[in-house]
């Protein structure tokens, strides 16, 4: 079996040692990425749910930037959100901030009862820019 190529943003690789997973995998041109919760660096949640959505996705922006690449080379995003009937229109106020302008990746957004305390999670497909490929 080859080795992964695994991506581990600065200061977090305890936190996913901790977890048993890695944070994001290069692999055939693309980077796979775990989906990304809004957690303070010792793993907590953040309490406000905007303050953790925003966190969640500073989070995936380090996973990016440590494997070369940023939002606009995601291709495909899946996102979950407890009771999303009701955190929906909050949620997705942040997310203008980090994504920018169409055309915009593909996106599925799933309704879940539970993410281990978190309210919003995002998981992504990047396609590596041709340097970070290496």
């Amino acid at each position: 079996m080859t080795k992964r190529d695994v991506v581990f943003p600065p200061g977090r690789q305890a936190l996913y040692e901790r977890n048993r997973y890695s944070p994001a995998i290069r692999s055939n041109g693309f980077l796979f990425v775990s989906g990304q919760v809004g957690s303070r660096e010792d793993g907590s949640p953040e309490p406000d749910l905007q303050a953790q959505v925003r966190r969640a996705f500073d989070n995936l922006q380090a996973i990016l930037a440590a494997a070369g690449c940023g939002f606009d080379d995601v291709v495909d995003v899946t996102v979950f959100m407890v009771d999303p009937a009701s955190r929906f229109e909050t949620i997705w106020q942040v997310v203008p901030e980090y994504w920018g302008e169409a055309p915009h990746p593909t996106l599925t957004a799933v309704g879940v009862t539970w993410l281990y305390g978190f309210d919003f999670e995002i998981k992504v497909i990047a396609k590596l820019p041709e340097a970070a490929q290496d």
